[in-house]
C-alpha cells in the first residue's frame, strides 16, 4: 500500500509539472495583452456558469477590471501558428492517431453591427432567437484528437473560421494538410486518420487531397441511398466514341440494393461490449459520377475519384437506443483501410459533439457578446486552451461530486468534474502572468464629443454568393 501511494504521488508530481509547463508555453504564444488574456483563461477554468464576459472579472484569478477582459480580446494578439504547434506537441500520445473535423455555429442573431454573419443550421429551437432551423452567426471548424475510451474527452488541436463565401470542404482539406505537416514535424511517423460527417462532400475532399493521400487518411459518412460505379469493362478495339469512365448495369453499386454489392474485398466481425456484434465489410475501386456536380460542373471530362466503401452494422446501441440502419463510409488513403480502426474512429467522432456542448454550456463559449469574428477567434483559442488544461489536470483532480452523482475514479473524471477542482490545482501550478500595475482612472470621453451609431451589416445569404 505504501509503495502504491508513493507511485501515485510521483505520477501526480509529474502531471503537475506538465500542467505548469503547458501554461508557461501558452503564455509565450500571447503577444499583446498577454496578462489580460491569460488571466481571462484562468477565470474561465475557475468560474461557475458564465452568463457574459464581465462576470469573469469577479473571479479572484482575474486581478484586473472587467474592461480588461474585452480589451484583451479586442486588442490582444495570439501567435496562432505557434499555439497550433504547441497543441500538437502536447497531444495525448497514448490515444489513437484519429482526428475529428467538424464545425459549430457561434450564434449572434441580434448583433446587427457584426460583419460577416451568415445563416447557419441550429439544432435548438428557440435558443438565441432561432426557429430551430437557422440562426445568424459565424461558423468555426475544430479539429480534435479522439479517444477510444467510453468517455467525453477529446483533444482539440486547431480551429479556423469558415467565413462568408468559404467552402467548408475545401477549408477542411487545408486544415487537414496543415495538421498532418505539424504531426510529421513533431516526429510522428504513423499516417493520421481524419473523420468527417456527411456535411462534408467526400469527392471534392478527396480531390483536394489527391496529391497527399499517401500521407493522410480520410473517412466520411455517406447517405444510405448513394450509387457508385465500378470500372467499365475493357474497351473493344477500334470502337468509335469516347471511352467510358464508369461502368453500368452490373457495374453499379447501390447501397440500398444488396444484389449489386458482390463479394467484399475485406471483412471483419468482432464482439464489442457496447455495440454487440459488429460487422464491417469493404469494397475497393468504387467511384461516383461527377459530371455536372458542384465544383466539377465546369470539367470537360471529370477525373475518376476512387474510394474504399465501408459498411458497418451493429446489433445494439448504448443505453438501449434503437439500432439504426447500416453505416456507409467513404475511405481514401494509402493501401487498404484498417477496418477495426475505421469503425471505432467514426463511432467516436461524436465525442467532438460532447466537446462543443461542454464548451458552450459550461465554459460559456457562445455566451460572449463580441462584435467582430476576430475577437471570437481569440476567445475560441482561450476555450481550447482551457479544455487542454483540464485534460492535463485529470490525473490530479479530486472528485467533488454532487449528492446525486456517482462516485468516479480519478482516471474516469469528466471535464466538468475536473473543472470543479481546478481552483485548487491552479494555486499549485502557479501563473506566469504579471500582477497588474497601479493605475488611475482615465480622463474619459472629451467634452462635446458624441458617439455615432455603429455601422449595420446584413446577414449574408449563401445562395446569393
Amino acid at each position: 500500500m505504501a509503495c502504491r501511494e508513493r507511485a501515485c504521488q510521483v505520477a501526480g508530481e509529474g502531471a503537475l509539472g506538465e500542467l505548469a509547463g503547458f501554461r508557461r508555453d501558452v503564455y509565450r504564444c500571447l503577444w499583446r495583452r498577454a496578462d489580460a488574456l491569460f488571466e481571462t483563461l484562468d477565470a474561465v477554468l475557475t468560474a461557475g456558469p458564465v452568463p457574459s464576459l464581465p462576470y469573469l472579472s469577479l473571479e479572484p484569478v482575474l486581478r484586473r477590471g472587467h474592461g480588461m477582459v474585452y480589451q484583451g480580446l479586442a486588442r490582444g494578439r495570439i501567435d496562432e501558428e505557434a499555439l497550433r504547434e504547441l497543441l500538437v506537441a502536447w497531444r495525448p500520445r497514448d490515444w489513437p492517431l484519429a482526428f475529428a473535423v467538424d464545425a459549430s455555429t457561434y450564434p449572434r442573431p441580434w448583433a446587427a453591427a457584426s460583419p460577416g454573419r451568415e445563416w447557419h443550421h441550429h439544432s435548438c429551437p428557440g435558443s438565441h432567437g432561432s426557429d430551430g432551423a437557422a440562426v445568424a452567426g459565424w461558423a468555426f471548424q475544430w479539429l480534435a484528437q479522439l479517444s477510444f475510451d467510453p468517455d467525453s474527452w477529446t483533444a482539440p488541436q486547431d480551429q479556423v473560421r469558415v467565413g462568408a463565401g468559404d467552402d467548408g470542404t475545401r477549408q477542411a482539406a487545408v486544415q487537414i494538410l496543415a495538421h498532418a505537416v505539424r504531426l510529421r514535424a513533431d516526429g510522428e511517423t504513423r499516417i493520421p486518420l481524419y473523420v468527417l460527417d456527411a456535411g462534408y462532400d467526400e469527392a471534392p475532399l478527396t480531390w483536394d487531397l489527391r496529391e497527399h493521400l499517401d500521407q493522410v487518411q480520410i473517412l466520411v459518412r455517406l447517405r444510405n441511398d448513394r450509387v457508385l460505379y465500378r470500372d467499365p469493362p475493357p474497351r473493344v478495339p477500334h470502337k468509335a466514341g469516347r471511352p467510358r469512365i464508369h461502368g453500368s448495369g452490373t457495374d453499379r453499386f447501390e447501397c440500398k440494393n444488396p444484389v449489386t454489392w458482390g463479394p467484399p474485398d475485406q471483412e471483419l466481425s468482432v464482439r464489442d461490449d457496447r455495440y454487440g456484434q459488429v460487422s464491417v465489410m469493404s469494397w475497393s475501386g468504387l467511384h461516383p459520377r461527377l459530371f455536372c456536380r458542384g465544383r466539377f460542373a465546369g470539367f470537360d471530362r471529370p477525373s475518376v475519384i476512387k474510394c474504399h466503401l465501408i459498411r458497418v452494422t451493429v446489433t445494439r446501441l448504448p443505453n438501449g437506443r434503437r439500432v439504426p440502419g447500416p453505416l456507409w463510409l467513404w475511405w481514401a488513403g494509402p493501401g487498404r483501410p484498417d477496418l477495426g480502426l475505421c469503425w471505432r474512429a467514426y463511432l467516436h467522432r461524436f465525442d467532438i459533439e460532447h466537446t462543443y456542448r461542454f464548451a458552450k454550456h459550461c465554459l460559456g463559449w457562445d455566451s460572449a457578446a463580441l462584435r467582430y469574428p476576430e475577437q471570437v477567434s481569440r476567445w475560441t483559442w482561450l476555450i481550447i486552451g482551457a479544455i487542454t488544461q483540464l485534460r492535463l489536470a485529470r490525473a490530479l483532480a479530486e472528485d467533488h461530486r454532487l449528492p446525486w452523482e456517482r462516485r468516479r475514479r480519478a482516471a474516469r473524471l469528466t471535464p466538468g468534474r475536473v473543472r470543479r477542482d481546478f481552483d485548487r490545482l491552479l494555486a499549485l501550478a502557479g501563473t506566469p502572468a504579471s500582477p497588474p500595475k497601479t493605475t488611475r482612472a482615465g480622463p474619459g470621453r472629451p467634452r462635446g464629443r458624441t458617439s455615432t451609431p455603429a455601422q449595420r451589416h446584413d446577414v449574408i445569404r449563401k445562395a446569393a454568393q
